[in-house]
């Protein structure tokens, strides 16, 4: 067993695209999947999140605070993770992301200084703290902002 033999189980998924009330034949007929009567049979159901007139959820709950457009989602990554990487090497954002370091880049990615790193390195990263732009150069690297 290995990942391109994976399939959902037999009879798991079910197609959701086969035309409902065209007879007894079809096998969804009559009433189309929809029960007997009731709100939810006819045209027209209440839409999602609807509470029968109570006043819903989503309006009885205070709004609170905002989300800025321009905000950047920025990944943190500590100096002491840089330390597997060979000497002389040059750490940049792609090769973060191959050594499972980074899954998601996002809007990019800083470099922090906590810990220590003993390894000369190029680090071409978004944006440096002070303390690890501090420590990388004092093990004999250097710091490009990309």
């Amino acid at each position: 067993m290995d990942l391109s033999n994976l399939r959902p189980a037999e009879g798991s998924k079910q197609s959701d695209s086969f035309r409902r009330g065209r007879g007894h034949g079809s096998g969804n007929g009559k009433t189309a999947g929809k029960g007997h009567k009731g709100q939810k049979a006819r045209s027209g159901a209440p839409r999602p999140g609807f509470e029968g007139g109570q006043m819903p959820l989503y309006r009885r709950l205070p709004k609170r605070g905002f989300t800025n457009r321009n905000s950047k989602e920025i990944v943190g990554i500590n100096v002491s993770v840089l330390d597997r990487f060979e000497d002389g090497a040059v750490v940049t954002v792609d090769t973060l992301v191959e050594s499972g370091i980074v899954k998601n880049p996002r809007d990019g990615v800083k470099i922090l200084g906590n810990g220590e790193v003993t390894r000369k390195l190029t680090v071409k990263a978004n944006a440096f703290s002070e303390g690890a732009k501090a420590k990388i150069e004092a093990a004999g690297g250097t710091c490009e902002v990309i």
